[in-house]
């Protein structure tokens, strides 16, 4: 990739660009060879035992608890939503709690068939983005992958579909996380629109919102870069700061220079200081998105079954890093992406 601060585009937008002979109009599938990913730190003889012991507890799940007639056993999709990392993510997440991580496991598996996170289709979501209120494009410096909001380009009044969005937009950006990586990169600009000159979300949506990414994607957050911020979008974090984790709150940067997380080739032009030449069309990119989201995910449940169908599977094997599963036995990977969605 090119370096800070020159103006020529990283390998991949020159090639997408000369083959379109116009701007960057889907989503980037790799993140730049100079990112740094950021590695956990080693686990202690401690940490081994009680990850052991999650492991054991969740192989012995028989059924997942629903609240609205939705029990039964657990699904392909569940188990290998049952990684390796999403259980670290959930000891972390409770500091290392194993009594605590299983029962938020469990919450969040009784959440995901409730809410029907994987009913979820483009045809339903695709009106919420039309105006591309919600863009994974890029990667910051540690390579995970930049999803935008733009309440700005609001579209839609407000109902269920809108927090439905965030959620299906959050699936997507997390099938596009990279091995070796765990987290994203969240930019929320509040530059006023065309149309919308409050771009606060109510309360009561914001609150739905935070909890269910601080109950359901715990350990997802990289970071959280906002920028415009005004009065009426800060007197909505104030009423909103007693319900963040403390830890979250760590990772919120306001108005910030952006470029000091994103290189610039990565930060779309759109941001202060961005040269992605990425532009917003919903004929092009949604179609794209799904293409990419789609293959990711049939190539790790391909690896999946390759592996044996196991829970606790690496994701990193999943992704096709690594050259085996969590057993050791060689299997063959698909290949990997070429550097767009529409290569």
């Amino acid at each position: 990739m090119a370096s800070v601060g020159t103006s020529t585009p990283p390998s991949g937008v020159r090639m997408l660009s000369e083959k379109t002979g116009g701007p960057l109009l889907v989503p980037l599938a790799t993140p730049p060879e100079t990112s740094t990913p950021i590695a956990n730190p080693s686990l202690t003889a401690e940490q081994q035992s009680k990850y052991d012991w999650l492991l054991e507890r969740v192989k012995g799940w028989t059924e997942v608890p629903s609240t609205s007639g939705k029990a039964g056993a657990l699904t392909d999709n569940e188990k290998i939503w049952l990684s390796k990392e999403s259980l670290f993510r959930y000891l972390r997440a409770t500091k290392w709690d194993r009594n605590e991580a299983e029962k938020r496991l469990l919450e969040t598996l009784t959440w995901r068939r409730d809410y029907g996170v994987d009913d979820l289709t483009a045809d339903y979501i695709g009106p919420e983005n039309e105006t591309g209120k919600q863009v994974i494009v890029g990667f910051d410096k540690q390579g995970r992958p930049c999803h935008y909001l733009n309440p700005g380009r609001q579209n839609t009044e407000v109902t269920p579909r809108q927090v439905q969005h965030m959620v299906f937009m959050l699936e997507r950006v997390i099938d596009l996380i990279p091995a070796e990586q765990e987290k994203i990169c969240l930019l929320i600009d509040f530059k006023t629109g065309a149309k919308r000159t409050n771009t606060a979300p109510g309360i009561g949506q914001g609150r739905e919102v935070l909890h269910i990414l601080q109950a359901h994607y715990p350990e997802r957050l990289g970071r959280a870069l906002i920028v415009n911020v005004p009065w009426v979008v800060w007197g909505f974090f104030k009423l909103i700061t007693p319900f963040i984790d403390p830890l979250t709150k760590e990772k919120l940067k306001f108005n910030e220079d952006m470029t000091q997380y994103v290189t610039p080739e990565q930060l779309a032009k759109d941001i202060k200081g961005g040269q992605l030449p990425f532009e917003y069309d919903h004929s092009v990119y949604w179609p794209a998105l799904m293409k990419l989201s789609d293959q990711r995910r049939a190539e790790r449940f391909q690896r999946w079954e390759a592996g044996g169908k196991l829970i606790g599977e690496s994701e990193d094997y999943l992704k096709g890093y690594a050259p085996h599963g969590v057993t050791g036995g060689n299997t063959e990977a698909p290949k990997e992406q070429a550097t767009s969605a529409d290569a």
